[in-house]
């Protein structure tokens, strides 16, 4: 099967760096999917869950990410991103807690930035707490 060369930086480290088939990233209008030879662009993505398969491997490999941006160029794709986790490397009790905070500062008067800046800290919470069930299945 023909293949693309995918890497995955995150913030404080590179997540993935060799070939691949498949990838599917969280966009802001839904799942988006990448195959081998796919068409010159850049995205932004956002939290969420990312796939992909690697060659000679039948089952998905999973990631938890933050907001980013890919670029797809030559038959290779780059991905920046704030986070990238594996959904085992989650502790489910740290990212209910960092939920529980967030929920608390969103209920205290807030300025926009401030209520941005807890938008994002939620939202992310609630995504790596998803991404730690995903260990279970």
């Amino acid at each position: 099967m023909s293949t693309f060369w995918l890497k995955i930086v995150a913030s404080d480290h590179i997540f993935y760096n060799g070939n691949c088939e498949t990838l599917v990233v969280p966009a802001h209008d839904g799942e988006f999917g990448i195959l081998p030879h796919h068409e010159a662009m850049i995205l932004a993505t956002q939290e969420g869950e990312l796939r992909f398969r690697i060659p000679g491997e039948g089952q998905w490999k999973e990631a938890v990410v933050g907001r980013g941006i890919v670029q797809v160029v030559n038959n290779r794709v780059t991905m920046i991103v704030d986070t990238a986790e594996r959904p085992e490397d989650i502790d489910a009790v740290r990212a209910k807690e960092a939920l529980e905070r967030a929920e608390e500062q969103m209920r205290q008067k807030q300025s926009l930035r401030e209520f941005r800046m807890s938008q994002a800290s939620m939202a992310r919470a609630l995504t790596r707490l998803k991404g730690s069930h995903l260990k279970e299945l």
